[in-house]
């Protein structure tokens, strides 16, 4: 008996120590960006009132980033007014060509909150590899979903997981 009682706290001690674990895992990391007047923002401010939020990484010189943000940026309004939700686009364009991206993003008219990550900071806390990488976020800070590349159409599949998240559903349920 004292073999099943201890057994049965192990389970439950490494049951409760892998939740905390997936949940750390999941939650949107801390490092610093800046804003396209080149001041500093941490990323723990990115909040969006409970509501879903994108993080979409990209670059001046990648044409599916660019591709996908136009995409986006057609349809963005109706989805902010539909569901709340909130886009943040990552520059990932070094020092040198970081003074590009505030005249790119003037230019296409993209009314996304813009940051820059020279350095890469927010770019190795978040594991991204390669461009365009879009995450969505959660109204409580958490990573529940990410795609990798861009194809045309692929965000209307977004659109489908952000209406679910803003309906307090899973993005398991149906």
């Amino acid at each position: 008996m004292r073999i099943m009682y201890l057994s049965f706290l192990f389970l439950l001690s490494t049951l409760f120590t892998s939740l905390l674990v997936a949940q750390k895992q999941y939650a949107l990391p801390t490092a610093d960006v800046q804003d396209l007047k080149g001041q500093t923002v941490s990323t723990s401010t990115f909040t969006n009132g409970g509501k879903p939020m994108v993080v979409s990484f990209w670059a001046t010189w990648c044409k599916p980033c660019i591709a996908e943000l136009s995409a986006i940026h057609e349809e963005y309004e109706t989805w902010a007014e539909e569901t709340g939700v909130k886009l943040v686009a990552i520059s990932i364009d070094d020092q040198r060509n970081v003074a590009k991206v505030a005249p790119f993003v003037n230019g296409r008219g993209w009314n996304y909150e813009v940051y820059c990550d020279p350095n890469g900071n927010f770019k190795r806390a978040m594991s991204v590899n390669t461009v365009p990488h879009t995450f969505l976020v959660d109204g409580q800070g958490n990573i529940v979903w990410q795609h990798n590349a861009y194809n045309p159409g692929d965000e209307a599949h977004l659109f489908e997981l952000i209406e679910k998240l803003s309906k307090g559903k899973s993005l398991e349920s149906k």
